[in-house]
């Protein structure tokens, strides 16, 4: 039974790597192209997995739908209405029109 479990394991992170390996785009691959991560990762099984999984996918790419980290590159956090300077004084604006 703990084989069973072993082997289960191993398939489904070998899968998470074949997956992940083709729905990464190109920029966010690293040390070689999309391709050869793909023929490592198929025909290297667990090893090629686990070298995808440490080697080959950009740092922060795991979550879905977001597009992977470009080292260097930092995204904005989104800002709250009360925190635009710009939307302030356009509501002032606003508020003065209607008095």
């Amino acid at each position: 039974m703990p084989y069973v479990l072993l082997s289960l394991v191993l398939i489904g992170v070998w899968l998470f790597a074949l997956f992940d390996v083709l729905t990464t785009d190109e920029a966010g691959v690293r040390h070689l192209p999309k391709f050869g991560w793909f023929l490592v990762v198929l025909l290297g099984f667990t090893v090629g997995a686990l070298l995808w999984l440490a080697l080959g996918r950009a740092r922060g790419a795991a979550v879905p739908g977001r597009p992977p980290a470009v080292p260097g590159s930092r995204a904005e956090a989104p800002k709250g209405p009360d925190d635009d300077p710009e939307f302030l004084r356009d509501l002032e604006r606003r508020l003065q029109e209607d008095d």
